[in-house]
């Protein structure tokens, strides 16, 4: 079992399954078989520069804004030595675009690589590039206040270590958590000491601690494999590779990740706390960016803090890596709040990502367009529904109206209009198009079997494409050859032209998740899919807050319905630890599992087991058969029910197929 949110930065890629076939290199092809952009990329990246106000330097000039220092380098090595964040490795994102990149993602890259300690106000200071987010201090009578500790205790400590050379050695008295996405409060075990963990006040939005473990526990293993293309995880840093989110450059790698139980809960807008000294007003957003959010206000500095809600780029109202989808005509009433509450209070915006913006005007100018952004396209969705045309009818007529588009930030280096739009139309009408032909269709592989034949064959099919593919049809072509490989993966010219065709999708998009998805697809096709192994002990700070019924939750998904028919195990688990007493039985190829207070007097076998230690067997970390005679597993009843109970459940394969059966 893994959560995506809580472990991605555990993930320690230990090797590349072989391909069952070689597939075929381009003589343009780089190290890594990336092929060159062809003519038609190049004539619409050039397009594209022609198209945007690529001399526009006040984005730059506010990301520069404030620099108080940066190191010369930075390269920041987990415990095992291994790079937890290496922002060296975009030194070659300088100068124009290469063809190989969208300009416009280019110029976010350049804008994301920007690194340092800045100042934000005073009072208030940013350590941005450190990580996938940023960490804010801000001064309070005592020390400091820090605002989103990072994803891990490696670049958190980093951090601090570097504010606390520049700006002195105060201690933190208090932490705020924005919101529940690990790369926002993952890192604080290294961002504090041991001393300043006694009596240190912690703010965090209702909801927090449960949707901070529980994000993605039951989906977790799903989710971090579709991470690995959203975040282009296995990919090369490189021009022809991942070069930035939208976001940030990445989220960071390998060190431990933790969380601390808040002692103040923000629970509604308009809510003050006054922390060491600071005063500070809350606007609650829960269901916008994160299902627990907030934003805040210091009346001192005149300073908004947007939290998530609002970002120089748009975000995803649904996320490629796989979540909920996020309620958008929400998200857009939120940041109308904002405006409401603070467009004529702030003369200072800042956030958990990118960099701030100055002035009153321009602050409000931008959150009504990041409030319209998300309105219009929640609003031209529902019009066209309305209408009968489909989400892939609607992603294709909808395009932001020049004012929002015309704006840098509001551009799809993150989410993307495309897959918004679909993502309104799931959030009202779900997955079904209403067209019967889409009702129920084959499968990939047995669909492919079709369509290769209906085409003529394998070859017939790759020559028209090959046809499409030399006139810059690259849509239409990952189409058709998806086909084909799902109906023979061993055709490696089909494995070939799809790779190369998603070399071109990539280098084409504008959006960092799409630019990552498209070149690890070309990745995995060449090299195939990477295999993990997943370090738990590095979040065992996060999933000790897990609650033990989630873990119940996860094993049913586990179940294999086939072996588990015609069975009726019954069995107690007492936590001696947390003194839980849990009954779990198998009932019509379903586990069910309840908190009681007495043990079930049917259960054929009953067991003792410190929490600590069941965690690690359902996670893989410990086998059963190795604990049935272990002093630290006490059981009353019969062992063989116990081990044909474990029996049922299915490995989790982390490494499962995406761009082949």
């Amino acid at each position: 079992m893994s959560v995506w949110r809580a472990l991605c930065c555990a993930v320690i890629v230990l090797g590349l399954q072989a391909c069952d076939s070689k597939v075929p290199v381009s003589a343009d092809s780089d190290e890594h078989g990336f092929t060159a952009p062809t003519k038609i990329t190049e004539d619409i990246q050039l397009r594209n520069t022609a198209d945007l106000p690529l001399a526009d330097q006040s984005d730059f000039k506010q990301a520069d804004r404030g620099l108080v220092a940066k190191a010369e380098s930075l390269t920041i090595l987990s415990a095992d030595g291994q790079p937890a964040w290496n922002q060296d490795a975009y030194r070659f994102i300088e100068g124009d675009a290469p063809a190989s990149v969208n300009p416009s993602l280019w110029r976010q890259a350049k804008l994301n690589g920007k690194h340092g300690l800045y100042k934000v106000a005073d009072g208030i200071h940013q350590l941005r590039g450190f990580d996938l987010a940023n960490l804010t201090l801000i001064d309070s009578d005592n020390g400091w206040i820090i605002v989103d500790p990072l994803t891990t205790a490696d670049t958190a400590r980093a951090a601090m270590a570097f504010a606390r050379q520049h700006l002195g050695d105060k201690p933190v008295k208090a932490v705020i958590f924005t919101h529940s996405h690990v790369d926002h409060f993952g890192g604080v075990e290294g961002a504090l000491t041991e001393q300043e963990r006694i009596n240190l006040q912690v703010i965090a939005p209702a909801g927090f601690m449960e949707e901070a473990v529980s994000e993605n526990i039951m989906a977790g293993i799903a989710m971090q494999r579709r991470a690995t293309f959203m975040y282009g995880r296995n990919l090369p840093v490189s021009a022809r590779g991942h070069v930035d989110t939208g976001l940030g450059k990445e989220p960071a790698k390998g060190g431990n990740v933790s969380i601390l139980e808040p002692t103040d809960i923000i629970d509604e807008t308009g809510q003050k706390l006054t922390v060491d000294g600071v005063d500070i007003e809350f606007q609650f957003t829960p269901g916008s960016e994160a299902p627990a959010e907030f934003t805040f206000y210091l009346p001192k500095q005149k300073a908004f803090c947007g939290a998530e809600l609002v970002s120089r780029n748009m975000h995803n109202v649904y996320t490629l890596r796989g979540a909920k989808v996020r309620n958008a005509l929400g998200w857009s009433g939120f940041i109308d709040e904002a405006i409401d509450l603070y467009g004529d209070k702030a003369d200072v915006y800042f956030a958990s990502h990118h960099w701030p913006i100055w002035g009153q005007n321009e602050i409000v100018d931008f959150l009504k367009q990041q409030r319209d952004t998300y309105k219009f396209i929640h609003d031209q969705t529902l019009r066209m529904a309305n209408k009968g045309f489909t989400p892939l009818e609607i992603a294709e007529k909808v395009e932001l109206p020049e004012s929002l588009q015309s704006n840098f930030s509001n551009r799809g280096y993150y989410g993307t209009v495309s897959h918004n739009v679909k993502a309104v139309y799931q959030w009202y009408f779900g997955w079904y198009d209403a067209n019967p032909a889409n009702l129920n269709p084959h499968p990939p592989t047995q669909a492919g079997e079709r369509y290769v034949e209906f085409m003529g064959g394998a070859d017939a099919l790759l020559e028209k494409a090959q046809q499409s593919f030399d006139q810059g049809d690259y849509r239409w072509v990952a189409e058709v050859v998806n086909h084909l490989v799902f109906a023979d993966a061993d055709n490696v010219d089909a494995r070939a032209l799809l790779a190369n065709t998603y070399d071109q999708l990539g280098y084409q998009a504008e959006s960092g998740p799409w630019r990552d998805v498209y070149l690890t697809a070309a990745y995995e096709l060449r090299h195939g899919a990477p295999e993990f192994g997943v370090d738990l002990s590095d979040a065992v700070g996060l999933i000790n807050e897990v609650p033990t019924y989630m873990f119940f939750d996860s094993m049913a998904a586990s179940l294999n319905a086939d072996k588990a028919e015609d069975e009726n195990y019954v069995v107690n688990i007492h936590m001696t630890d947390s003194d839980e007493q849990f009954v779990l039985w198998v009932e019509n190829s379903v586990l069910h599992h309840k908190l009681q207070e007495q043990a079930a007097s049917n259960a054929s076998v009953s067991i003792k087991i410190t929490r600590e230690l069941f965690v690690g067997l359902i996670t893989g970390q410990v086998k059963i058969t190795d604990l049935v005679s272990s002093p630290e597993l006490s059981i009353s009843g019969s062992k063989l029910d116990l081990l044909g109970f474990f029996s049922l459940f299915e490995p989790k394969d982390a490494n499962f197929n995406i761009v082949v059966p």
